[in-house]
């Protein structure tokens, strides 16, 4: 009884704030009309919940009453639910509202990954009561692993990232377009904040120590809530060094078996399986992400030593005070996001001879050769960066390649391929190539 109160109390709260107010949108909006399940996942604090806020708002400018929105965050410790309880979310609507079906309702879930065999739970829901079901976490594997199974068939999913510079823009009131020397100096000036403090919502107008506190919990909540507790990592010692080796080889090809040596140079004990698990646990939580080395073998990309960036700048700083001067690798990192976002899972860099940060392909056939460079302006720089990109033309049969910069703009033309020269400023607010 007690416990149906508490979610009764929960749901008409919630209900009595709609609609949300002073929320700013995303470019990612979810949809509410394709009768399947909605799942956003993404990196704690990244703005999941206001998504569904957003989408909610959404649902009541179509006419949908307030009284049909439910929405529970399992990060509430007031929700402390077994997986035997959950039917009383049910329970306690029915007891609100008996003469509305809930196959009128919208259930919100976020941050459902909480609950052990949630996906049960929500498959029920989904084929006995209502289609209308939107569900976030901040754990990508074990959504996905339930998804999988359970739920096969039945969702849509997307990922949400901390904001792109092109929101970042936005929630600093900065117009978004780069013609007129005044906003352009407004928009390179957001640029070189962006790359040191990253695009978590909630830093946005912070100063320079809040920000760091704040990025700092983020951290710590990843790693003892989300890695620590959830994956019942007892060999915290490792871990830690572990993250903090990963992360001094941002933009980097790494080799576990390499920090494994090192681990064990330091006297610190882990076994290479124990590497790989931990390596499974970063990228579930979305604390950093594996670039592989493209190869038409699959084994061949396997094998091959991965390149690492993390979900965001200003938490790299957090973990490390190394980068916070390295606008070279800060700004590789940032390339990578947007290209992420753009190009999901077909991304890849190339190493054959030179070195090219990074090949997109569109449908399994190579699109885009890029590089990351803050500043080419050296003429060694700048041929080391060319003969990456002319190398990776060549083999991929392309005829243009492109050197992201921080500013600097030209086109040169080497033998029969051409070399765009493009401030990342430009890509990021146009968004394409």
């Amino acid at each position: 009884m007690e416990k149906k109160n508490i979610i009764k109390n929960l749901i008409l709260d919630h209900q009595e704030k709609l609609p949300v107010e002073d929320i700013l949108p995303r470019e990612l909006s979810l949809p509410t009309d394709k009768n399947k399940i909605i799942v956003v996942s993404g990196v704690r604090r990244c703005g999941k919940t206001t998504l569904l806020k957003l989408t909610q708002n959404k649902l009541l400018d179509k006419g949908i009453e307030a009284k049909k929105i439910l929405f529970f965050n399992f990060d509430d410790e007031r929700l402390l639910l077994q997986t035997e309880e959950l039917d009383l979310i049910l329970q306690s609507y029915r007891e609100l509202y008996p003469d509305i079906s809930l196959n009128e309702c919208y259930f919100f879930f976020d941050e459902i990954q909480n609950i052990d065999h949630w996906d049960k739970f929500v498959r029920r829901i989904y084929d006995n009561e209502t289609k209308n079901i939107f569900i976030s976490g901040s754990n990508g594997k074990l959504l996905g692993s339930e998804i999988a199974s359970s739920l096969r068939g039945r969702t849509m999913q997307y990922e949400l990232y901390p904001l792109s510079f092109f929101e970042f823009l936005s929630f600093n009131n900065i117009t978004k377009q780069y013609y007129g020397d005044k906003n352009k100096g407004a928009v390179m000036h957001a640029l070189s904040h962006y790359l040191h403090s990253g695009g978590f919502p909630e830093i946005i107008d912070r100063n320079d120590e809040d920000r760091l506190m704040i990025l700092s919990a983020y951290y710590r909540v990843l790693l003892f809530r989300d890695i620590i507790e959830r994956y019942n990592v007892t060999r915290i010692s490792a871990l830690k060094y572990f993250i903090k080796r990963l992360i001094s080889n941002l933009g980097k090809p790494f080799s576990i078996n390499k920090i494994f040596n090192d681990l064990r140079s330091q006297g610190i004990k882990a076994d290479k399986d124990y590497l790989y698990e931990i390596m499974e646990y970063i990228e579930a939580v979305y604390l950093s992400f594996r670039l592989y080395k493209f190869d038409y073998s699959v084994v061949n990309r396997e094998m091959s030593d991965k390149k690492l960036y993390a979900i965001d700048n200003g938490l790299i700083n957090a973990i490390s005070w190394q980068f916070s001067d390295d606008l070279g690798k800060l700004f590789e990192n940032t390339v990578y996001l947007w290209l992420k976002r753009l190009f999901s899972e077909d991304l890849f860099y190339f190493d054959k001879k030179n070195e090219c940060d990074f090949i997109v392909f569109d449908r399994d056939k190579p699109a885009y050769a890029i590089q990351a460079c803050y500043d080419p302006s050296e003429k060694k720089t700048l041929e080391r960066e060319i003969k990456g990109l002319t190398n990776a033309l060549e083999y991929f049969r392309l005829d243009t390649g492109y050197l992201i910069t921080a500013e600097n703009e030209d086109e040169i033309v080497i033998h029969d391929k051409t070399i765009k020269i493009v401030p990342a400023y430009k890509m990021m607010i146009d968004n394409k190539f």
